[in-house]
Formats: structure tokens, sequence, C-alpha cells
């Protein structure tokens, strides 16, 4: 009997230019073209979950005596490589360039529009 084995994990964590909260748009796969805030990063993956994409239903059992089973939507993590940041102002997606101020704090900027975004 075969037995499963697991995937092996990624050594090393990759640095995200994509962070919690941020605007984006998909690039690729069945989503092109959506547009939502980033939910969670799961950086040891290198992926993000966005909200109203990727979605995924998940049929759960009932856990207690008396209650009926149910079907979940939730939204499936995509890699960090199918999205793009997104400009709302603007309505463009654009790459992200990390810029130093004078001061020594590091900013995010959008290439396209020259917006800053922290």
């Amino acid at each position: 009997m075969a037995t499963a084995t697991s995937k092996a994990k990624p050594t090393d964590r990759t640095k995200l230019r994509i962070r919690k909260g941020d605007t984006v748009q998909v690039i690729a796969g069945k989503d092109k073209g959506k547009t939502g805030e980033v939910l969670r990063t799961l950086p040891n993956e290198n992926r993000v979950i966005v909200e109203g994409v990727n979605m995924r239903t998940r049929h759960e059992k009932p856990t207690q005596e008396g209650e009926t089973g149910r079907i979940v939507n939730e939204e499936a993590s995509l890699h960090a490589s199918n999205v793009m940041l997104y400009s709302t102002a603007k309505k463009v997606a654009s790459r992200v360039e990390i810029v130093v101020e004078k001061d020594g704090s590091k900013k995010r900027k959008l290439k396209k529009t020259g917006e800053v975004l922290d």
C-alpha cells in the first residue's frame, strides 16, 4: 500500500512587495482582470489571498446533533506573481519600486503613476 508523501516546503521565505490591505489586480488565470483587497499573505509559499477572487466551494458536514451541513464559499490562495498592485485613483495596474527617502525610511511607489503606498 502506498503512503502519502507531503510536499517539500521551501526553506527560504520570499520577500513580498505586496502587503495585507493592498489593492491588487489579477494578471493571469481564470480570474484575470479582477481586482480586490489582499486579505492575507503567505510569504513561506509566496502566495496571497485576495477578497472575492479564486473562490472555492467546500461542503461541511454537521458537527453537532441537530445541526445541518452547509456549503461554504471561500477564497483560495493565488501565486504572488499572478497579481499586480493596482492604483484605484488612476485605474491602472503597475509594478512597484522601493524608494529610500532622505531620512532613510523605505517607501513603496508605483512605477506607472508615481503614487506612494506607505
